[in-house]
C-alpha cells in the first residue's frame, strides 16, 4: 500500500429498520440536507435504474480539516435494503460498500471505503500528514452517525410539533483560513525530518568504529 492509499471500515449502530436506513443513505441528493457537516453540495448527473445502479452523483465535501474535496461516484451494485456499492473518482479514486443488518430494533451499518487520494494535497502530503487525513475521515463518519440518528428521530416524530423539537444536524467545521493547514503541514514536516535525522544519528552511533580507530583508542599496556 502506498502512502496515499487508505482503507477505512466504519461501523454505526442506529435505531430503525434496514429499509429506513437504506432509503436515507441511497438518496444521495438529500445528503447535503441531513449530513451538512460533510456534504456541502450534491447533485445528480445521471439517474440510473430504479434501484439506483448506474446513478452518477457529483459531490463537494469536507471534513474538519480546512480543505474540500470534489469527486463523483457511480452506484455499481444494489441489494436494497441490505446495501449497495459504488465506484468513486476525482480527488480520490476507489470503491465503497454500505451494508445494513437488522438486529432487533437496531440496524448495524458498515461502510467499507478503499481509496487512493489523488488530490495533490493528499497525494503529496500523505507521507507526513497521513494520521491527520485518517482522523479527518473518522471525524466525518462520526458526524454521519450523529446526523443519521437525528434524521431517524425526525422521521419517527409523531407530529410536526415534535419534529420541530429535534435538534438540527451538526454543520461544517469553520476554520479562519488556509494558513492554519500550511503551518500545520510545515510543523509536521519539520518534526518528521528531525525524527529521520535522529534515527540516522542513532544508527551511526550503533555502528562499530573501524579497526584502526578501535586500536587508536585502546589502552596502552605499560608492560609492553
Amino acid at each position: 500500500m502506498s502512502s496515499n492509499d487508505y482503507h477505512f471500515v466504519t461501523r454505526w449502530r442506529v435505531p430503525g429498520t434496514c429499509a429506513e436506513v437504506a432509503a436515507i443513505l441511497a438518496d444521495a441528493p438529500d445528503l447535503a440536507r441531513w449530513w451538512p457537516a460533510v456534504y456541502l453540495q450534491v447533485r445528480e448527473i445521471r439517474p440510473g435504474r430504479s434501484d439506483h445502479v448506474g446513478r452518477i452523483i457529483d459531490l463537494h465535501t469536507r471534513g474538519w480539516l480546512p480543505y474540500t474535496l470534489r469527486w463523483q461516484f457511480r452506484v455499481t451494485e444494489a441489494d436494497l435494503p441490505h446495501g449497495f456499492a459504488l465506484d468513486a473518482w476525482g480527488d480520490f479514486v476507489g470503491r465503497g460498500r454500505w451494508s445494513f443488518v437488522q438486529d432487533g430494533a437496531w440496524v448495524d451499518v458498515t461502510y467499507d471505503w478503499e481509496i487512493r487520494a489523488d488530490k495533490p494535497l493528499l497525494r503529496y502530503g500523505s507521507a507526513v500528514l497521513r494520521p491527520l487525513f485518517a482522523a479527518n475521515h473518522r471525524w466525518a463518519m462520526r458526524k454521519g452517525e450523529e446526523s443519521l440518528k437525528l434524521e431517524l428521530v425526525r422521521r419517527h416524530a409523531p407530529s410536526p410539533a415534535a419534529r420541530a423539537l429535534v435538534l438540527p444536524p451538526p454543520g461544517p467545521m469553520r476554520w479562519p483560513s488556509w494558513p492554519w493547514l500550511a503551518g500545520a503541514a510545515g510543523a509536521l514536516a519539520a518534526l518528521a525530518a528531525l525524527a529521520r535525522r535522529g534515527r540516522g544519528a542513532a544508527a551511526t552511533a550503533d555502528v562499530a568504529p573501524p579497526a584502526r580507530d578501535r586500536d587508536a583508542r585502546a589502552p596502552v599496556d605499560p608492560l609492553h
